[in-house]
């Protein structure tokens, strides 16, 4: 039996789920989350708790039990607190512009590079080298950080680079300026 399958979870008073057949809505005061569930798993709610539970002991149905439950509970926690990712830019003229709902990077590179949110993304600058990725989908705040950091990723020489926060990048020694002998 998978251990986060197994895991009852417990609907806060604040998010509302909504089980049809195999498909599963959930609604909160930060927005809304669907998800549909693989034939091979199934789910019960009572008093305000949800319980998954699989048809076999297959190899693709046990990795499927602890996903599905991952899933929901994710959904759960995005729609009533949301996910935040944290950027930072490291850099000399590095830097990052926020214009409406679009980002405008200054990487190094010859021209600004513009990003468009995906609809259900926010943005907020902090800093001219700090960035906040908002969102009620944790998949898509990770997918959206990723692409933000694969722009410039940190090189691992002087760490100039988008990175997460908290994130260690392991440094490399230069050259070193000897002569030939």
């Amino acid at each position: 039996m998978s251990r986060i399958g197994k895991k009852i979870i417990s609907i806060p008073k604040d998010a509302q789920v909504t089980v049809s057949g195999q498909s599963v809505k959930v609604k909160g005061p930060k927005g809304e989350l669907e998800f549909s569930i693989p034939d091979a798993i199934s789910h019960e709610m009572k008093d305000g708790t949800m319980s998954f539970a699989r048809s076999s002991d297959e190899k693709h149905v046990r990795a499927l039990h602890g996903l599905v439950r991952a899933m929901i509970n994710s959904m759960i926690e995005g729609v009533t607190k949301g996910f935040t990712k944290t950027l930072d830019i490291e850099g000399v003229g590095y830097k990052v512009e926020l214009r409406g709902k679009n980002l405008y990077l200054s990487l190094g590179y010859s021209h600004p590079i513009l990003f468009i949110p995906p609809p259900g993304i926010t943005f907020a600058a902090t800093s001219a080298t700090q960035l906040t990725v908002t969102g009620v989908d944790k998949q898509l705040v990770g997918e959206v950080s990723a692409k933000l950091r694969e722009l410039r990723a940190p090189e691992p020489y002087k760490g100039k680079g988008v990175r997460y926060q908290g994130e260690y990048i392991r440094r490399k020694a230069g050259k070193s300026g000897g002569k030939g002998k």
